[in-house]
């Protein structure tokens, strides 16, 4: 249970904070709100992968735990417990987001929960950036998790970090970028309108990209364990 509570507080902070960071920044307006989002994002994951790493893996988002869990690493069952306390932290932050926002909404800009969106619309471009650029993130995190690494996995939380941060720039622009079902379910459930309509591809999307990334490192790894 303390593995289900550390990702449900460390999918808390990442959500909090880096949609947060989306709100108050109006993400998408100019070069600055894009890149202090995408840094904003980075550092969350970094500041938890070093607070509850070795607690859980710091996985905060349901498709590594698919990833991890389809590369042998992880039980079944200890996945289902993962996913349930990343999605309840993604929902408890979007909740406090949400009030934050509710009762000073002079002080926000943009959405009020820095929900994602297809660009225009666009399901399929939706998709295909969800799914290419999880799956690029997820690939990096089983790398750099990988005990094929030896003494540098223990930087593999700046690693993971500093990838999400070009993940981030990448995408920000297409669908506010998710790459974790998680952080889009809470943030869209308090959106409401085109964000909860859309939520599925958000969920969807990531986890198929999850799916791909531990079929392509089983592909390239040395290690059976892995």
């Amino acid at each position: 249970m303390k593995k289900y509570l550390a990702e449900c507080i460390g999918t808390m902070v990442l959500t909090l904070l880096g949609c947060g960071t989306a709100v108050s920044l109006n993400c998408g307006v100019d070069t600055a709100s894009v890149v202090g989002t995408a840094i904003a994002f980075g550092l969350s994951v970094v500041a938890m992968a070093y607070t509850i790493g070795g607690i859980s893996g710091c996985h905060i988002n349901p498709a590594i735990t698919l990833g991890v869990w389809l590369s042998g690493r992880m039980t079944g069952k200890d996945a289902v417990g993962y996913w349930i306390g990343q999605f309840i932290g993604g929902i408890i932050a979007a909740a406090i987001l949400f009030g934050i926002v509710s009762v000073a909404p002079e002080l926000a800009e943009g959405t009020k929960t820095g929900a994602n969106a297809c660009p225009n619309g666009n399901i399929a471009l939706g998709i295909i950036v969800e799914v290419v650029l999880t799956a690029l993130f997820v690939f990096v995190v089983l790398g750099a998790t990988a005990k094929t690494n030896g003494a540098t996995n223990n930087f593999a939380g700046l690693a993971i970090g500093l990838s999400l941060i070009l993940i981030h720039l990448v995408g920000i622009h297409y669908t506010g970028t998710s790459v974790n079902p998680a952080r889009s379910l809470g943030p869209a459930i308090f959106e409401g309108g085109d964000a909860l309509c859309q939520v599925w591809v958000f969920i969807l999307a990531p986890l198929v990209g999850g799916a791909i990334a531990a079929l392509l490192w089983k592909m390239v790894s040395c290690d059976k364990e892995a």
